[in-house]
């Protein structure tokens, strides 16, 4: 299986354990890799997509929005105008004579029909290469109808995934500080890089005001523009997806001084030590708050723990991959997987930096594999080279898994259920025994082998002791 791995990729490959940790990282996919990874374009759609009383015009082909129509499945409490996927379709003659006119004719077409509070316009490959001045249409329009017109520079041949998440920040952070803040408590934050999966930042917000934290912007799962506008105002950033929105909180914090914290609200641990950091943040100003956070961790804990313990009898021992967007969530996916008894043998991510990655070397058990950016060559030879029970990973991970004959939990943009939280842990356990141990996989070849070798040396062994 060794020409599953292609030369100029093996730097970005380590085995904990063989020689000093090294891995190359944070550049341009390997042409005719098929790389895992998505575009400029894409990463700044997944971030913005679910501002949700927004309008998202996508100005490039069809064949754009299509690709990251509904791409998050955010889920919003009120409207929801970006669930609508708009494009200006060019096409040949527009790639000749230029597709600006077309753009504003279907900014003020849009603009007036759906009356959005901000459109954000998303540059393209093709609009890079024939030079449409986005920016100078958007300001046109804007002044014409009175509602911020964003352009987002996501032309997908910058870079990679982690350039669109920095072009979405920088979009993004043209509304932070043009709105009023008077009614913005001390004790507050914006909850940055959670994208409301599953109704996910529901839960959250749900624990903070347990705590007495007010909640200020959504940033950007469930999100309004309104609130982004003023989240200038509260008094801490909580940081999930550090990949996604990082830049937006570093440029928050040099602009307006509001600090950040990185936290995840996935797995129990990270869960109940993000909400814990919250907590000692404020806690000069409302000393209460340390003693409702303990309160609300305990009872969340009481509650879990039985339940898990019924799923780790079925789980001790397994084996899982891991393949994300960010190294962040797989942090906290190893520790979720210890509480249920199972080994992790294979992680990775798409936009994982040098730091990341060495934080993550410094938590794997010896053995694992650990990759950067990966495809779906190297990904299958080491779902089958290292015996995996369930692999974790997005919707382009799913047809590795079950073409190998390995169960799968979507931990990405088309999840259905919730998986943060202390109720998200649960959540999680049930997806990954109901996958790992279905009847199904007995009828995998390469099961049946083992099940069969295993039935041979359980009888050879018997017989020996009778004898």
């Amino acid at each position: 299986m060794e020409q599953a791995i292609f030369e100029e990729r093996r730097d970005q490959i380590h085995r904990k354990g063989e020689g000093p940790f090294e891995l190359a990282c944070n550049r341009e996919s390997l042409a005719g890799a098929v790389s895992q990874r998505a575009c400029v374009f894409c990463g700044s759609r997944v971030v913005l997509y679910p501002i949700a009383d927004a309008l998202h015009l996508v100005h490039g082909p069809v064949g754009c929005a299509v690709y990251t129509w509904d791409i998050r499945g955010a889920l919003s409490s009120g409207p929801e105008l970006h669930r609508l996927s708009f494009s200006t379709d060019l096409q040949e003659k527009d790639v000749i004579f230029g597709g600006e006119k077309k753009l504003k004719a279907a900014l003020l077409e849009l603009i007036a029909r759906h009356k959005p509070n901000a459109a954000f316009v998303y540059a393209t490959c093709i609009v890079g290469i024939i030079g449409d001045d986005v920016n100078a249409i958007c300001r046109d329009v804007a002044a014409q109808t009175g509602i911020p017109v964003i352009p987002v520079q996501s032309e997908g041949f910058k870079g990679n995934k982690r350039e669109g998440y920095a072009a979405a920040c920088k979009a993004m952070f043209t509304l932070a500080g043009t709105g009023d803040v008077s009614d913005v408590s001390p004790i507050s934050v914006n909850i940055l890089g959670d994208f409301n999966l599953a109704g996910e930042i529901w839960i959250i917000r749900e624990y903070f005001k347990k705590m007495g934290v007010q909640v200020v912007a959504n940033i950007t799962g469930d999100g309004r523009v309104a609130d982004i506008r003023r989240c200038h105002g509260a008094g801490l950033n909580v940081v999930q997806c550090s990949g996604a929105t990082m830049e937006l909180a570093k440029m928050m914090q040099e602009k307006f001084g509001v600090p950040f914290l990185r936290v995840s609200y996935l797995g129990i641990e990270d869960m109940a030590d993000s909400l814990y950091a919250v907590a000692d943040h404020f806690k000069n100003l409302d000393p209460g708050i340390v003693e409702r956070t303990q309160k609300l961790v305990r009872e969340e804990l009481a509650k879990l723990l039985p339940e898990l313990k019924k799923y780790r009898k079925d789980l001790e021992g397994k084996r899982a991959a891991i393949y994300v967007g960010g190294t962040f969530k797989a942090f906290s996916l190893i520790k979720a997987f210890r509480h249920l008894g199972m080994k992790v043998v294979l992680v990775g991510s798409q936009t994982g930096t040098k730091e990341d990655y060495e934080e993550l070397a410094a938590i794997c058990d010896p053995g694992t594999v650990i990759v950067d950016d990966s495809n779906p060559l190297e990904l299958s030879k080491y779902v089958r080279e290292l015996d995996v029970d369930l692999f974790v990973g997005g919707v382009k991970e799913r047809p590795i898994a079950h073409k190998l004959g390995v169960g799968f939990c979507d931990h990405n943009h088309e999840r259905k259920e919730a998986l943060e939280g202390f109720i998200g842990m649960l959540n999680f356990a049930k997806e990954v025994q109901a996958s790992a141990t279905s009847p199904v996989w007995r009828f995998v070849p390469r099961r049946e082998a083992a099940a069969r070798a295993r039935a041979e040396a359980d009888s050879r062994l018997v017989a020996g002791e009778r004898s």
